[in-house]
């Protein structure tokens, strides 16, 4: 079930990926909430392992010679870990490990929105990592465990290695399309001066009124104040025109 990572990856740049944190959604709904906030770290793995599994069922029977036929239980979600290094020795005055580190302990903690919802939850969140779609689904986090390895004069930590299980939160269409088996994919965008829903809904979807699907994916009230640098989840295509 361990995905396992090591810093002396193939490559000789890190490359970016993010943790999309989410409301959990309201009634029965498997697509994420509002987004939250993008954790975003340097990830550069030597080995990521996945594991999923079939669930059968065998019960003995003493009149069966050579065995009972074992009964089809049902699939198992997917599992994931991810081992995530936090670095700020070059800048040994600031807190950022310790506010990364917080972030991800928040994945564990039920979201007051859920709770004035009458639905407690912890957030929903989204793993992505470049172009590896098979590692990208959603999910809920099963634990996360830190360790502190190198601290400020004033204690403040500088490093940390954690480490994140992630459990899959299936979704009723599966997340895939029907004709490629390719998983359904939400990406984020980040809003830069003279974008609107309405331009991103057509530049991503061609229909300038899916905006929307934007809108409510992220908890936007309000469309026209929309600020430069904010980070916004684009919804699948399918999801859209569904």
């Amino acid at each position: 079930m361990a995905g396992k990572t090591s810093k002396g990856g193939a490559g000789k740049s890190l490359v970016r990926a993010a943790l999309a944190i989410h409301e959990p959604p309201i009634g029965y709904s498997t697509t994420p909430g509002a987004l939250i906030k993008t954790f975003d770290f340097d990830f550069n793995p030597s080995q990521l392992a996945l594991s999923r599994r079939a669930q059968w069922k065998t019960t003995p029977t003493a009149a069966v010679r050579d065995g009972a036929l074992p009964e089809f239980m049902g699939p198992q979600p997917r599992e994931l870990t991810v081992d995530i290094l936090l670095d700020s020795s070059d800048q040994p005055g600031g807190n950022s490990v310790l506010k990364k580190v917080e972030a991800l302990f928040s994945c564990c903690e039920v979201t007051q929105k859920s709770i004035a919802a009458k639905q407690p939850s912890t957030p929903w969140v989204v793993f992505q990592w470049g172009s590896f779609s098979t590692a990208r689904f959603t999910s809920y986090v099963e634990s996360v465990q830190v360790t502190y390895n190198l601290f400020g004069t004033t204690g403040v930590p500088l490093r940390a290695t954690c480490q994140v299980r992630l459990h899959e939160i299936p979704s009723k269409a599966k997340g895939q399309n029907p004709t490629s088996g390719a998983l359904t994919a939400q990406r984020v965008h980040r809003v830069v001066a003279g974008d609107s829903l309405q331009s991103l809904a057509w530049r991503e979807y061609g229909d300038a009124t899916a905006w929307r699907a934007i809108a409510e994916a992220n908890g936007i009230d309000d469309p026209s104040r929309l600020a430069p640098g904010t980070e916004l989840v684009m919804p699948a295509g399918e999801e859209v025109s569904g």
